[in-house]
């Protein structure tokens, strides 16, 4: 039953995505993140606040949890709900079920229910939800990421950059698939709309870059 499919799935995704790891990494070392550096619980500022390692294993954890929510959890809602077959209808479903995994994984890490709705950027479970959702367009993103991150310095600049290069790049590369472009879009202009705050720092000229410890004043 489809209906039932992504009832499951949306919950499901979203409890997972909501597992806020750069949160409770820094809790385990009696820090609390939301109070420190940006304030953000995503890997840039464990990474800044808590050093390389904690700030790579966190990234990678969201990563993981995004791309998780997309690959694993449909199969297990379609095992034990929709009954696969070769159906073209049935593919559809399954498609359909991916992209709200991947929508809902996002929503659970940017707005967890564990912190009071208030979570992260979304950058890192977006790119593990499009590592499985659409890698190609991925890539092309995350070159944009690394080029933009090489020219300012600034990880914001990057994400953004890349959080506009993802739509337009699936737009390209899969264009009769007005759901996902739809749905990449609206992530995109997300992520961008949570760096609100980067924004104001970059108007400001007060942004942090690469190897800079502290904001200038």
């Amino acid at each position: 039953m489809p209906i039932l499919s992504y009832i499951l799935t949306a919950l499901g995704a979203y409890l997972l995505g909501s597992i806020p790891f750069g949160f409770l990494v820094a809790k385990a070392k009696g820090i609390d993140i939301r109070s420190v550096g940006s304030g953000n619980i995503g890997a840039t500022n464990a990474m800044r606040v808590l050093g390389k390692p904690a700030g790579i294993f966190v990234m990678v954890m969201d990563v993981a949890k995004g791309f998780v929510a997309v690959w694993l959890l449909p199969i297990f809602i379609f095992s034990f709900f929709v009954p696969v077959d070769h159906h073209p209808s049935s593919e559809t479903v399954r498609k359909g079920v991916e992209i709200i995994a991947g929508i809902c994984a996002v929503l659970g890490h940017n707005y967890t229910c564990w912190l009071k709705f208030k979570g992260g950027k979304g950058i890192a479970t977006t790119a593990g939800v499009y590592l499985a959702l659409a890698p190609w367009a991925l890539l092309v993103a995350l070159v944009v990421f690394i080029l933009a991150l090489l020219a300012s310095r600034i990880v914001s600049v990057a994400s953004m950059s890349a959080a506009v290069a993802l739509p337009v790049t699936v737009w390209i590369m899969t264009p009769h698939n007005y759901f996902l472009g739809i749905v990449t879009t609206a992530l995109g202009v997300l992520a961008i709309y949570k760096h609100k705050s980067n924004i104001q720092r970059l108007i400001a000229g007060t942004e942090n870059r690469l190897g800079q410890k502290k904001e200038t004043k």
